[in-house]
């Protein structure tokens, strides 16, 4: 065994120990002349019974590495055969496994696992299109390294192969039961590309679930079977990767990457007929609460030539620039701003385009002026002069919009967006004010809980305190839902429901699972009583269903 302190090849010292397996030692030792840290693993001769045979392995895997060159692979640079050990010199990679990150973590969030996906993704497709193709056979969270910088690096290519077109079937049947495809253990042909779209897509599985496939059941179910808030498209690529018959399968790396990109336009349909069951009755119901007595065609007298152009302007508007128009001929007037929120989320979703198509108001339109040049006008400000009340108005409403509409499978990010908005008003003495006040509050809290659970150095106390206040927000936001108009109450405990779903393990880390379920239970009561004044039967029960599913995944979570 290698000693701390000790120089290999007269090149390599030798810092300390970092790893250690079956058959091998992995030490970190540096370069001194280079000043470059690298990893030296170590296969003694002594103690290993056929060692002529594993050498061939990690002859086999040397060779492999030394041909390739990708940002995600490790490189060798020197392999050292001596009387009483078989030593390779590699890239130090620093970082833990996502096996680690599992077992500290659980589950992991679903936008870095699309991307380690696509990184891992553009890796296979690289082995894959070499000349032979390499078949890397081993795809497991604990064979990937999640580097600081958040990059991840495939390592051990001990079960590696070229893939052969003329052979029948593999003679060595290796792999990780749970990962590896059916073909890994005989009788269904040789391992090619489709073998490891099966692993990659047994590793996401676990990644994003937290269910191991290597323990009982043995199975890969639908994602959303185990959290309903993952993405209908990420679940359709997980399944179709990890179809037994490899012509079910991606048939390539290219095929899959492609699938990766694309995969929100899979929940965009989905969300689309949720928002719409949801949306017509928000649009008729809740909305109309919030504009009570506007009239957007309004019976405007018209006194000025000014106010002519703007009911004009506003009747035949058809499309984003139409209502912008109309809001610079007249700012001081609601009306063309709420037409216009009604005007981008006519279909009930509100896409990024959209979305910023409504923030545009916070830095002002462009006007040409007499000389020929743009002026920014700040058509809030002057709304705000003119008439505070309807100022508070239309941002309380640009904000719910965004709440309720956005194309968003990130929380944090949809919240954020809200709370632009909705912070205008959150100190202004009214109802609206009060709801305003309670989402940004819950905005900061999943900022602070995302980027504490996403920094490299994670400060337990603060991550628990973050933790805290979100539940104590949440909390307070269904003491307050009981006092708004009913609405606004079954929208709120919409939010609450997809709130506690998504940050399930966060919420069990601060509060015991039979309170939380308890809550949970509290706000599917308060969802039957709205039957007795609202329309919404399909709706209720719709929103009941998924309350139950949150009440079954907080439990499996705590079990």
């Amino acid at each position: 065994m290698l000693q701390v302190g000790s120089l290999i090849d007269g090149k390599y010292r030798i810092l300390s120990k970092v790893g250690q397996g079956g058959m091998s030692v992995v030490y970190l030792a540096i370069n001194e002349k280079a000043n470059k840290n690298w990893a030296v693993k170590e296969v003694r001769k002594d103690g290993i019974k056929d060692f002529e045979i594993v050498k061939q392995g990690l002859v086999a895997e040397t060779d492999i590495l030394k041909k390739l060159k990708h940002p995600n692979l490790p490189s060798i640079v020197d392999v050292i055969d001596s009387d009483d050990s078989f030593i390779i010199i590699m890239d130090y990679i620093e970082g833990n496994s996502l096996n680690k990150a599992l077992e500290e973590y659980g589950a992991q969030p679903q936008e870095y696992v699309i991307d380690w996906a696509k990184q891992l993704t553009d890796v296979l497709g690289y082995l894959h299109t070499r000349t032979p193709a390499i078949i890397y056979r081993d795809m497991k969270p604990s064979n990937v390294m999640l580097k600081p910088d958040g990059n991840v690096t495939l390592i051990d290519f001990g079960t590696a192969r070229e893939f052969k077109e003329k052979n029948l079937a593999d003679t060595v049947c290796l792999g990780t039961i749970g990962y590896a495809a059916p073909e890994q253990f005989g009788g269904m042909g040789q391992t090619d590309a489709r073998t490891d779209i099966y692993c990659l897509g047994a590793t996401l599985y676990h990644l994003v679930t937290g269910m191991n496939p290597c323990e009982p059941p043995y199975e890969i179910k639908p994602i959303r079977q185990i959290n309903p808030a993952l993405s209908e498209g990420l679940e359709r690529i997980i399944l179709k990767c990890t179809q037994r018959d490899p012509n079910d399968r991606y048939q390539s790396a290219a095929e899959l990457m492609y699938a990766l990109e694309h995969y929100e336009e899979y929940d965009h349909i989905y969300r689309q007929k949720q928002k719409r069951k949801l949306g017509t009755f928000i649009a008729t119901t809740a909305l109309s609460l919030i504009m009570a007595g506007v009239s957007i065609w309004g019976n405007v007298q018209a006194v000025k030539k000014n106010s002519e152009n703007y009911d004009i302007i506003l009747s035949e508007a058809n499309e984003v620039q139409d209502y912008y128009d109309a809001i610079l001929t007249e700012p001081g007037r609601v009306d063309a701003y709420l037409a216009l929120s009604n005007f981008v989320t006519s279909d009930y979703s509100l896409n990024k385009e959209e979305r910023q198509q409504l923030d545009r108001m916070l830095i002002g339109l462009d006007k040409t002026n007499r000389n020929g040049f743009t002026d920014t006008i700040h058509v809030l400000e002057e709304l705000k002069r003119e008439s505070p009340e309807k100022y508070d108005e239309v941002c309380f409403n640009f904000g719910w919009d965004i709440l309720a509409y956005y194309e968003n499978n990130n929380d944090r990010e949809r919240y954020e967006a809200a709370a632009k908005w909705l912070g205008i008003v959150r100190d202004n003495g009214t109802e609206q004010g009060e709801i305003a006040a309670i989402f940004c509050d819950i905005s900061d809290c999943l900022k602070s809980v995302e980027s504490l659970r996403g920094s490299k150095v994670i400060s337990r106390e603060k991550l628990r305190q973050a933790r805290e206040q979100l539940w104590e927000k949440v909390q307070a936001l269904f003491r307050q839902a009981e006092n708004y108009a009913p609405a606004y109450q079954f929208y709120v405990l919409d939010e609450i429901n997809t709130i506690i779903n998504n940050y399930a393990v966060d919420f069990l880390n601060v509060v015991n699972g039979t309170q939380l379920v308890e809550f949970l239970q509290n706000v599917r009561e308060n969802v039957e009583n709205l039957e007795q004044y609202l329309d919404l039967k399909e709706q209720t029960q719709e929103l009941k269903a998924s309350i139950d599913r949150t009440i079954a995944r907080v439990q499996t979570a705590q079990s």
